[in-house]
């Protein structure tokens, strides 16, 4: 690519714009335009995320900058289709929103957003002008059981998943202070997480005919990123069965390691990464997955759509390392 897409990012501040940053500045085929935040304009980028100190002297724009090919939407959960009815974005700019505005189907105006979790929808990303990223719980639950819902092994499945305290988010709440979180965790949200109706939403569409019962349990843990996911079903495949068909599935897909040994978090933190172990003990399928939730959960995720969307390969600027000590 000769010229370098130039990107412009509203909600800046936050963890999921402080990551998307972080990535872009070096994306080889990238350029930042401008970063938007109301709240902090024209103060430095590295006064909000003072680790980005040393590697820009760009500042926060207050006002936006039509002269770009992507705007990223790293906005509040309903604020993103708030933005998009109020500024008039010119047709020719994607979008990426990782807000849930617009994961379910939803337009703003002529714009409809395909969703976009690349394991299950890359062909359609390919030619998406906007794209609704996935949620971070979502993405890790899909990732662990996509294989098996295509060939029609679900019916009741049952999940637990705990998750770091980004993924409640920057501003501070009760449960987000450290003297709660730590040597703490709690179930939330028992049965009724808002990332249902995506996860059921995209096993619909790789099995149409399938009834599929979905009880989830999520925890808040004591640690800062990462998710990690247990989904058990009742499947009478073998498990060197199960590993063939993960493995075919997921072959084409570089983000994603299928593991026959146990896996752990920081194998995953601080990459775009999705592991995924299967495990077997009687009639019991017990699949885990593990990502983390500011990468493939959030940012991470939406440049490989990015990536996708401009035609480059999906994994540049996203060989990460994980910080494993």
């Amino acid at each position: 690519m000769a010229n370098k897409i130039k990107v412009g990012i509203v909600g800046g501040a936050g963890y999921t714009g402080g990551e998307l940053i972080r990535i872009l500045l070096n994306h080889s085929l990238t350029e930042i335009v401008f970063v938007h935040s109301k709240s902090n304009a024209d103060k430095f980028l590295y006064e909000v995320h003072k680790d980005l100190y040393g590697d820009t002297t760009m500042k926060f724009a207050s006002a936006l900058n039509q002269k770009i090919d992507i705007l990223f939407l790293c906005v509040g959960h309903g604020e993103a289709i708030k933005f998009l009815a109020t500024n008039t974005i010119a047709a020719k700019i994607k979008i990426i929103d990782l807000s849930q505005d617009f994961r379910l189907g939803e337009t703003s105006g002529k714009r409809k957003f395909v969703y976009g979790l690349p394991e299950l929808n890359r062909a359609q990303i390919k030619k998406a002008n906007n794209i609704a990223n996935p949620g971070c719980f979502a993405t890790t639950i899909q990732l662990g059981l996509l294989p098996l819902a295509k060939e029609g092994l679900l019916k009741e499945i049952n999940i637990t998943g705990i998750t770091g305290s980004t993924g409640a988010g920057q501003s501070l709440s009760d449960t987000a202070h450290f003297s709660w979180r730590a040597n703490n965790v709690q179930a939330y949200k028992t049965l009724s997480h808002q990332h249902l109706a995506e996860i059921g939403q995209s096993f619909i569409k790789l099995n149409p005919s399938a009834n599929i019962e979905l009880n989830f349990v999520p925890w808040r843990g004591d640690f800062t990123r990462g998710i990690f996911i247990s989904s058990q079903i009742k499947c009478s495949l073998s498990l060197d069965e199960v590993l063939a068909l993960y493995k075919k599935f997921y072959a084409t897909h570089p983000f994603i390691v299928v593991s026959k040994e146990s896996v752990f978090l920081k194998q995953v933190v601080n990459t775009n990464k999705c592991f995924i172990q299967p495990e077997k003990v009687g009639s019991k399928l017990v699949v885990h997955s593990i990502a983390d939730n500011l990468l493939k959960g959030a940012s991470g995720q939406a440049v490989q759509n990015m990536n996708l969307m401009f035609g480059l390969e999906e994994t540049t600027g996203l060989k990460l390392k994980a910080n494993y000590f």
